[in-house]
């Protein structure tokens, strides 16, 4: 079992993670914009974290760099989830920190896999 935040401004994005990570047996938390989530993972320490891209505060590119950048969270895997499929992004999202990237709409399966990856198990 993990510890997982997941961010994303989408109602229906973060209600769906969190049925897929909670019948998985995961600990979910969720943020609905990037620098809820940044405080979030600030204060809860999750083992791991599932990042939207397109957000209206702080987009997921930018809240990745300032998690990654930050002492206090430096050493938490991030998984880009988003709807952006191009290969710049994954390679803008890789420079801004990010240990993963999956594209919307993720299957269970799929979601949970990048999750064991990302965590080495």
């Amino acid at each position: 079992m993990a510890k997982v935040l997941v961010i994303d401004d989408s109602p229906s994005q973060l209600a769906n993670q969190q049925r897929i990570l909670q019948n998985a047996g995961h600990l979910t938390l969720i943020a609905d914009g990037g620098q809820r989530g940044i405080d979030l993972a600030e204060s809860e320490q999750p083992d791991i974290i599932l990042m939207d891209v397109v957000m209206p505060d702080i987009n997921g590119f930018q809240a990745t760099r300032k998690l990654s950048r930050n002492p206090a969270t430096e050493n938490i895997p991030i998984i880009m989830v988003t709807t952006k499929d191009q290969a710049t992004d994954k390679v803008w999202a890789q420079r801004q920190g990010a240990a993963g990237y999956l594209v919307k709409p993720v299957e269970a399966k799929s979601l949970l896999a990048e999750i064991e990856r990302v965590l080495g198990r």
